[in-house]
């Protein structure tokens, strides 16, 4: 069975005799499959009728766990945003009957922000339509090769998320005269 990567690293191996064919195939891989993976959840999240912002928003309160509730400054940092973008991102979440936000009764300045029933039917709608495609790529592998995959995948994220991974030193160019 031959993919696209293996004429890719046919090629390129004939033209660059210092690089390594086994390195290109994976790392070619990975990007087919993060494109594969990003493009399918964009086409997930436009079937489902959830632009992309509204679902993070969705996620990151589900996320917290019940009772799918925090103050607007809270998901403002979870979601690596300015009070201001969240605000923003809110209203529309609101009419649309996804969230939910409420004044505490002590204090009628602070703002609670919760997930309502249809938010977390919309969310579940949208993992569980991601997760049928998810589940639909893999079906490929056989249950033993899930989890070796996923183990091997785990040791590099482990070393990418460690630090810089270290450079091998630049090669220098040659002019062939």
């Amino acid at each position: 069975m031959e993919d696209s990567v293996d004429r890719h690293v046919e090629v390129w191996s004939k033209e660059l005799d210092w690089m390594d064919p086994v390195k290109e195939a994976v790392y070619a891989r990975l990007a087919i499959l993060a494109r594969h993976a990003s493009q399918a959840r964009r086409d997930t999240l436009d079937s489902d009728g959830l632009p992309h912002w509204q679902y993070k928003v969705l996620l990151t309160l589900r996320r917290l766990g019940p009772p799918y509730t925090t103050s607007p400054s809270h998901l403002a940092d979870l979601m690596g945003l300015t009070r201001g973008a969240l605000s923003a991102r809110l209203g529309p979440l609101e009419e649309a009957g996804l969230i939910g936000r409420t004044h505490e009764s002590a204090d009628r300045r602070r703002v609670r922000v919760r997930l309502t029933d249809a938010g977390y039917a919309a969310f579940e709608q949208h993992a569980a339509s991601e997760e049928a495609g998810e589940v639909a790529l893999l079906a490929v592998l056989t249950a033993a090769e899930q989890r070796t995959l996923a183990d091997l995948l785990r040791k590099l994220v482990v070393a990418a998320e460690s630090g810089p991974v270290p450079t091998a030193p630049r090669r220098s160019s040659s002019t062939g005269t």
